[in-house]
């Protein structure tokens, strides 16, 4: 949805419709989805912010749109999702990148979300 949004400059709501609109999937992973989409669009300056931070000799707009989406999503994740351990945000970011960009990417994304993620502040997990 993040690509679709930024590629075609429609809204969020329209993303949402459109992309959602065919989907077979479970209601709870459609609203996990729409509220990830939903945050990251939010938020999408911050997060631009923190990539720019954490992605030395990097600008944005060279970044493969993919990749560049993929980390704002993740970082969308880690910053308000405790829940779920970072290394799992990682990890699935990765296997993402593996399936949807180019080699190269998984060690870009890795390192920028790493990066990212050992500034972030310590929650403890639930018991």
């Amino acid at each position: 949805m993040l690509f679709q949004w930024e590629m075609g400059g429609h809204s969020p709501q329209h993303v949402v419709s459109t992309f959602l609109r065919n989907q077979k999937i479970d209601e709870e992973v459609e609203r996990f989805a729409q509220a990830l989409f939903e945050g990251t669009v939010a938020e999408v300056e911050t997060l631009d912010h923190l990539m720019r931070e954490h992605s030395e000799h990097w600008r944005l707009e060279r970044m493969a749109a993919v990749d560049r989406n993929l980390l704002r999503v993740a970082l969308y994740e880690l910053r308000h999702y405790p829940e779920t351990p970072p290394a799992v945000v990682i990890n699935e970011a990765l296997e993402i990148a593996r399936r949807f960009s180019d080699k190269d990417s998984v060690e870009f994304v890795n390192g920028v979300l790493d990066a990212i993620r050992r500034n972030l502040p310590v929650t403890n997990p639930a018991p």
